[in-house]
């Protein structure tokens, strides 16, 4: 599936649940990403995924359905990497030379499980407690592809 038909799919909910994998969300991050400044990426993924989640009635507990800290998060260390090793030609690409962000653990070195199971986590940002996500203030006005 291209880029375009991946996210047409998406953002229409007609994406079938079992390919709404971590790597599709890494895919549709890459794509807010690279379309986009790193505020209007959040909202626009932020947007996507919330209307996904209802549309396929996914169900709402401390680890399943919209999380806003992983959210936000994963979108700050994916539009980072983007803007290091960019430009990439597809999200497959961005995929292929990212692997360490195809595990679900791929916050770990930014949270510990504790501070980002809470409900309160899911609910709002909450800062990471291991170590600063890798995204600067030059990073988050930057706009990727002109």
């Amino acid at each position: 599936m291209t880029d375009a038909e991946f996210l047409a799919a998406f953002e229409s909910c007609a994406l079938p649940r079992e390919q709404w994998t971590h790597q599709a969300h890494v895919r549709a991050a890459f794509l807010y990403a690279s379309r986009s400044d790193l505020p209007t990426a959040i909202r626009q993924v932020r947007t996507s995924i919330k209307a996904y989640n209802k549309a396929t009635k996914t169900p709402e507990a401390t680890d399943r359905g919209y999380h806003e800290t992983i959210t936000v998060a994963f979108m700050q260390i994916v539009f980072s990497a983007t803007v290091q090793t960019g430009p990439h030609n597809s999200s497959i690409e961005f995929c292929e030379a990212h692997p360490e962000l195809l595990t679900k653990f791929a916050l770990q070195q930014y949270y510990s499980k504790e501070r980002l199971m809470t409900l309160e986590a899911k609910r709002d940002f909450v800062a990471p407690d291991l170590c600063p996500l890798p995204i600067s203030a030059s990073d988050s006005i930057t706009k990727l592809n002109p």
